[in-house]
């Protein structure tokens, strides 16, 4: 058994020197489920998939008296790939993933202890509805809209949004957005990790570009007199056309 072991980790190891220029989409896609709050990752399994594509494709340049040990191999690397995505079953090391496997991610929003985040501890009795709401300014020519227009979240419980801008026009245009949230006592609460907001974003003619907002109601929220009987928050972004010298206007809450 042990020179089997090591005959498959020396397979390995031709494997990834053989193969480690091939390239692979991993398509991983994450949304919040609208009746629980809980977050449920989709093709979680694309990327030991397309690994055993790899795997299967150099496996048929080897000689037949290898195809053995190559199937072992195979099966342990669609294990591993397993076990990693089990072991990532989070929001914020899901939303590391899918940021680096998608390339997006918006900017982060500083203040924020991560360790804090991820041992909160959902509030299971106070379920929230969170609105989403998108404008531009007059002289702005983008089309912007959220991708959904609510999900339920638990105070103290991370989740992740989307928004999409479009650039009809036949020239580049550089957007920036600033934010409010409704009810104004509720803006302290509403804590975003992640967003597209107070930073600029350029698109070239007839781009579309989808934007992620990953966020949290502090559990705090539920322990607030003024706050007792809310349960619906409103999201709003507005995006302008971002000029030299400009001055974005303060979320409201943070004026008060």
């Amino acid at each position: 058994m042990g020179n089997s072991f090591l005959r498959n980790l020396q397979t390995i190891r031709y494997l990834h020197n053989k193969c480690s220029r091939k390239s692979y989409l991993f398509n991983h896609t994450l949304f919040t489920n609208s009746t629980g709050g809980q977050k449920t990752s989709v093709n979680k399994l694309s990327k030991c998939l397309n690994l055993q594509h790899i795997a299967v494709r150099c496996m048929s340049q080897n000689s037949s008296r290898s195809a053995k040990h190559n199937q072992s191999v195979i099966i342990y690397i669609c294990a591993a790939g397993i076990f990693m995505l089990g072991m990532s079953y989070a929001g914020v090391p899901l939303y590391r993933m899918f940021c680096q496997a998608t390339g997006l991610g918006g900017k982060a929003v500083q203040g924020h202890d991560i360790d804090k985040v991820e041992k909160m501890t959902a509030v299971k009795d106070r379920i929230l509805k969170i609105r989403f709401n998108a404008d531009v300014a007059s002289s702005m020519r983008w089309n912007f809209k959220p991708l959904q227009s609510e999900v339920k979240v638990l105070a103290g419980e991370t989740a992740l949004a989307f928004y999409t801008a479009t650039n009809p026009s036949d020239k580049p245009v550089i957007g920036i957005s600033t934010y409010n949230v409704v009810p104004f006592e509720a803006g302290q609460y509403f804590n975003k990790i992640q967003c597209f907001c107070f930073e600029e974003q350029r698109l070239n003619p007839h781009e579309k570009v989808d934007m992620p907002v990953f966020f949290y109601i502090d559990p705090e929220f539920v322990d607030d007199p003024k706050l007792e009987h809310v349960d619906t928050i409103i999201l709003s972004y507005t995006f302008f056309e971002a000029k030299e010298g400009m001055k974005l206007p303060v979320p409201n809450f943070m004026a008060a």
